[in-house]
């Protein structure tokens, strides 16, 4: 089990604190699962150059040789999971047309009006969420493939969404999915919830399906 002090830091040598305030938000008062990410970057020094500047991030990164930096309070939220997919869907337990626009709930963005209806919804009937997940990082880029290349003449938001759909993230080093396992067992052993709550991110929010998806922490 983690020692874990009253500032929600963990108190154990192979966790570093490098808190970032400026990514944390209100009180988290319960965790109920672990989303697992990939940072899509070479190194830990443009993650922290982000989290400086504030918005999203998350409470652990885990560098490419198994070094395991703590980012935020485990007592506060942080913003890194995004708009959550339907979970009964998932696990044929509902039909698209329980999502469709209603009275209740208006939105004209599918994708919105679906989170929405999650968020009414309780672990596990739902993935767990920025509100009451803790957020892992594994340091890792992502780089289009062979023989894919970028359009001309793309603005910045397209650029984006090309790298977002067309990218493959590099493989999880063996170093790093030691640690995940290290810290993935810890979590869930200090904090109580269960080990079918660990997630990729892409697994429950609208994100790249090669995100993490080399990352093993059974």
């Amino acid at each position: 089990m983690l020692d874990i002090d009253s500032q929600g830091m963990v108190i154990s040598s192979r966790v570093q604190p490098r808190r970032f305030n400026v990514i944390e938000r209100t009180a988290m008062t319960s965790a109920t699962g672990i989303i697992i990410h990939q940072t899509g970057s070479s190194d830990e020094q443009s993650v922290f150059s982000s989290y400086r500047r504030g918005g999203n991030g998350a409470h652990f990164l885990i560098l490419k040789n198994g070094t395991i930096y703590q980012t935020a309070s485990l007592h506060l939220r942080t913003h890194h999971v995004g708009p959550l997919k339907a979970r009964c869907l998932a696990e044929h337990r509902c039909t698209a047309a329980e999502f469709k626009k209603s009275n209740k709930f208006p939105q004209t963005s599918a994708v919105e009006r679906m989170n929405k209806i999650e968020m009414t919804k309780s672990v596990p009937l739902r993935y767990p969420s920025n509100t009451d997940s803790i957020g892992i990082e594994i340091v890792g880029s992502a780089s289009l493939p062979p023989g894919v290349t970028m359009p001309a003449g793309l603005s910045k938001v397209q650029q984006d969404a090309f790298l977002g759909e067309k990218a493959v993230y590099e493989s999880v080093t063996t170093a790093q999915n030691i640690s995940l396992q290290w810290l993935v067992g810890e979590l869930i052993d200090t904090l109580h919830f269960s080990s079918s709550e660990v997630h990729r991110h892409p697994d429950v929010s609208r994100k790249n399906t090669t995100e993490a998806s080399t990352a093993v922490w059974r």
